[in-house]
């Protein structure tokens, strides 16, 4: 099994590399792939509970059905701790499903082989 790990940096400020981020971290836990998605900078406000309900672009399934799918698939969402706290954000706001990791967590999955797509 091959390992992906999706970086997805943008929240409401950018919705569709958000979203365009969950699409393609579903598309590889569906194919079989071990996939995490690290959710940095902005788009820590993703593992937030509720952030995303508004979210829907154009084309796609709205956002908060794509973070279920991807949990309910099996994929790993990792929440950037420093992103995350910088943001003014609880770790009892969490979405279920996402756990708060330190970057040192990322970089192990990478060494063992993961590639690494950013959004």
């Amino acid at each position: 099994m091959a390992k992906l790990a999706v970086s997805i940096t943008s929240g409401k400020n950018n919705t569709d590399k958000a979203t365009v981020g969950f699409v393609v971290a579903n598309a590889a836990v569906a194919s079989g792939q071990e996939t995490v998605i690290f959710l940095n900078v902005e788009g820590a406000y993703l593992a937030s509970e509720g952030y995303a309900n508004d979210i829907h672009e154009e084309g796609f399934a709205p956002l908060q059905q794509l973070i279920s799918q991807f949990i309910e698939a099996g994929g790993t969402i990792w929440v950037c701790s420093p992103c995350y706290k910088k943001r003014g954000l609880e770790e009892n706001q969490l979405i279920n499903g996402a756990t708060i990791v330190g970057g040192a967590k990322l970089v192990e999955f990478l060494s063992q082989g993961a590639a690494c797509i950013t959004y």
